[in-house]
This record gives C-alpha cells, sequence and structure tokens, in this order.
C-alpha cells in the first residue's frame, strides 16, 4: 500500500479535478438558462453530500447532468426556474424509488445483468460517446489543443513526484498562459474578470411545485439510472474495487438521489457521476476519494467567488479540448482493458454480436423516442447501448458459445469459407 499524500498535494490534486469538471458543470446551466454560480455551489455540495452518504469511500464528482437539459429548457420557457426545481427534485426523488427497488431485487442479480460483455464496450461508449465534444472544442483552436495535450502527455510520460499526479492541471496552465500570449482569450471575458467581485452569494432559488414540470422532469431519471449504474461500474473499474457491492449500488443510487434534491432546492441543475473526473483517476492514478471532497471543496468556492468562476469561464474552447481528448480515451481504454482482462473471445458469433450492437447504436447517435402520458423523451448514447447490451446478452442463447467452443476447443477462430477468404 502505497504512503498516504501529504495535504498540500491532496489540495493540488483536488484543483485538478475541479478544472476537469469545470467546463461541462458550468456549460449545463449556460445552455438552459440556470445560474453557473449555483450550479458550481450545488455541485461540489451534492459531491460533499454523496461520500457522506456512501461512507467516504467513493472517489466520485458529481457534476451537472446532459441529460436533462433539453426538458429544463422547456420547463423554465414554460413556467420559470422555480419549477424546474421543483421537477428536478422529483426526478432526485425518483433515485430513491430505484434504491429501494435494487435493494429488494438484489445487487448479485444487477451484477448478472451487467456482465464484462457489457460493461466493456459501454464503458468505451462513455468515453468515444463524449469524443465530438473534445474534437469540437480543439477544433476551435488547434493549436491551443495541441500545445495542451502535449503538456499533459509529456508530464504524465516523463515528469517526476507531484507533477507526474497534476498533468491535467499542468496542461491547463500551460494551455491558458499560451493563449494570453497568442491574445486568443475573447477580450470581454478578461473584462468580466477585472469587474468581478471576489466574494458573492449565488442567486439561489427555491422550488416551486407544478406537476406539468414533474411529468416533464422526472422520467428522465429511468434514463439516468442506467448512466448511474454504468458510470458507477467505470469508477470502480478505474479504482480496481466493486462499487455496486461496497457499498453497494443501492446505497450509491439514493445518494445521488440526495445529492440530485439539495442542488434542486438551491436552484442548480441535476447532478450526475461525472465521466471527466473518472478520466483524471485513470491518468493520474490517484484514487484518494478525499482529493475528490476538496475538489468539490473548491468548486463551492469558485461557485460563492465570481471572480474566480469568471477566470475559469475565460478558458478557450481549444484548451479545454486539449485535455479532453486524453481524458475521454483514457475511459474508452478502461473499456477495452475490461474485455481484455475478463478474456473474451471474439471467435464466438455470440460475443461479437453483443459487442457490435452496443457499439454502433451507441456511438452511430441511434435515439428511441419514449411516451409516457404526455412526456416525451428519448434514450440514446449509453442509456440506449446499456439497454440493448443487457437484453442482446440476455436473450441471445449460450448455446452459440458452446457450439462453436465445441468445435474449436483450443479457442481458434473457424476456418473461413471460400466467401471470406482473401483473394490474392
Amino acid at each position: 500500500m502505497s504512503p498516504p499524500l501529504p495535504l498540500q498535494k491532496k489540495v493540488v490534486l483536488g484543483l485538478q479535478h475541479t478544472i476537469a469538471m469545470f467546463g461541462a458543470t458550468v456549460l449545463v446551466p449556460l445552455l438552459t438558462g440556470l445560474n453557473p454560480s449555483v450550479a458550481l455551489f450545488g455541485a461540489g455540495l451534492a459531491t460533499l453530500l454523496f461520500h457522506v452518504l456512501t461512507g467516504l469511500g467513493v472517489p466520485i464528482f458529481l457534476g451537472s447532468s446532459f441529460a436533462f437539459i433539453a426538458p429544463i429548457i422547456a420547463v423554465l420557457k414554460a413556467e420559470g426556474p422555480a419549477a424546474v426545481g421543483g421537477g428536478l427534485l422529483a426526478a432526485g426523488a425518483m433515485y430513491l424509488v430505484f434504491s429501494a427497488l435494487v435493494k429488494a431485487v438484489g445487487v448479485q442479480r444487477i451484477q448478472r445483468i451487467f456482465p464484462p460483455i457489457v460493461t466493456g464496450p459501454v464503458i468505451i461508449v462513455i468515453g468515444l460517446g463524449l469524443a465530438n465534444v473534445a474534437v469540437n472544442q480543439a477544433q476551435s483552436h488547434w493549436g491551443l489543443a495541441l500545445v495542451t495535450l502535449l503538456a499533459a502527455i509529456i508530464t504524465s510520460v516523463f515528469a517526476r513526484g507531484l507533477f507526474k499526479m497534476i498533468p491535467i492541471l499542468i496542461a491547463v496552465i500551460a494551455g491558458y498562459v499560451t493563449s494570453l500570449v497568442l491574445g486568443a482569450v475573447e477580450p470581454a471575458k478578461l473584462d468580466a474578470i477585472r469587474e468581478a467581485a471576489w466574494v458573492g452569494l449565488p442567486a439561489f432559488h427555491a422550488p416551486a411545485f407544478s406537476w406539468t414540470a414533474i411529468f416533464v422532469l422526472a422520467p428522465v431519471a429511468v434514463v439516468t439510472f442506467i448512466e448511474h449504474i454504468g458510470d458507477v461500474i467505470v469508477n470502480g473499474r478505474v479504482v480496481g474495487k466493486n462499487f455496486l457491492e461496497r457499498p453497494g449500488l443501492p446505497r450509491t443510487l439514493f445518494a445521488d438521489g440526495i445529492a440530485n434534491m439539495v442542488s434542486a432546492a438551491l436552484g442548480g441543475p441535476a447532478a450526475t457521476t461525472y465521466a471527466e473526473n473518472t478520466g483524471v483517476l485513470a491518468v493520474t492514478r490517484v484514487y484518494d476519494p478525499a482529493v475528490l471532497r476538496i475538489a468539490a471543496g473548491f468548486a463551492m468556492l469558485f461557485g460563492l467567488s465570481p471572480k474566480l468562476a469568471a477566470v475559469f469561464q475565460s478558458f478557450p474552447a481549444g484548451v479545454l479540448g486539449g485535455v479532453s481528448i486524453l481524458l475521454f480515451g483514457m475511459i474508452a481504454s478502461v473499456g477495452i482493458r475490461t474485455l481484455s482482462e475478463a478474456k473474451i473471445d471474439f471467435a464466438h458469433s455470440r460475443n461479437l454480436i453483443v459487442v457490435s450492437l452496443i457499439l454502433v447504436l451507441g456511438l452511430g447517435g441511434a435515439k428511441v423516442p419514449l411516451t409516457f402520458g404526455g412526456v416525451h423523451m428519448e434514450l440514446h448514447g449509453m442509456a440506449l447501448a446499456a439497454l440493448v447490451g443487457i437484453l442482446a446478452n440476455a436473450l441471445l442463447p449460450a448455446s452459440l458459445d458452446r457450439e462453436e467452443l465445441d468445435a474449436h476447443p483450443a479457442g481458434e477462430s473457424p476456418p473461413a469459407s471460400d466467401s471470406t477468404r482473401d483473394v490474392k
């Protein structure tokens, strides 16, 4: 067991995690019309609550959820921000229901639903599903993106001591300094930094309950429930622990629900487990949950400091894209490692079918519209991939594998037919 990190190193590592989550957490309120400072404060508080309720042992950060963007915009336009808060409170309460259901069914049954043949490609979908976000940010200024990416790679490979643990932080600093030298930071954002106060309370507001808002927002929790399971599995794979068993999926669902409700009560967006921070864990290999709690403290501090929040909001998209390329790629690599460690044999058609369906439907932009009463929503991305993988793994007969294994006991691929041999 490695010796515990000193506090000063944990603080620096925590700041790195805050930088990793900042862009996405702020982007959601910017897209929906909610307050970014409230979102930051709510994300930090939600993360701290999640850690307390799960026994301080799960290195997860909760940031703004993208799944709720469209319904939040619809409710905000029709009924205002207070109704959004009430609807998101109801969505958080759905997690408490899911927690009770999972506890009644049993975690072992849930684990049988998510074997490596399902979780591996779903993890790949999580990472590569975010690839377009990273590339879109990077292509706004490829020069800044490459400077940032190279700084992260060089630091991760060649640095020693503390510097090796903070490649993302160093990369962002290098990219931001370069952007200042090149004049790539928008003048209006630099003016906003100068004019912003150092300390100020975010614009918190209380929720109001509307059945219309509840019916629009609460059903989205069905999708994020699947995302939660996938993200907890990914985090556990990176760390090398099974968080579905300990502290247990019912407990993580319960904690996520309470955290969502608290963020919504303040006027912030729904919170969800963040792949960005799981990517930082994979890069740094520092899995101490205390580091994530320090990151949560920084998020709350930034929410209470308009000036610090303005600094982070001034980061050019190219800088964020540079680090995102590495972080999201790391997540996809964990999925490949999951398949490799489970010794999944792709000579068997059943395995090929399950993985193929997950990858194509999860990454191809497939969307399945769902309607419950008057509520319309879509199943897509990782949630759709996970559901398809679960169904394919459950419905395809295992005899497909056994027949091929009997025919090829050494695990060799079957001989190519005349129609599939290479033409010389």
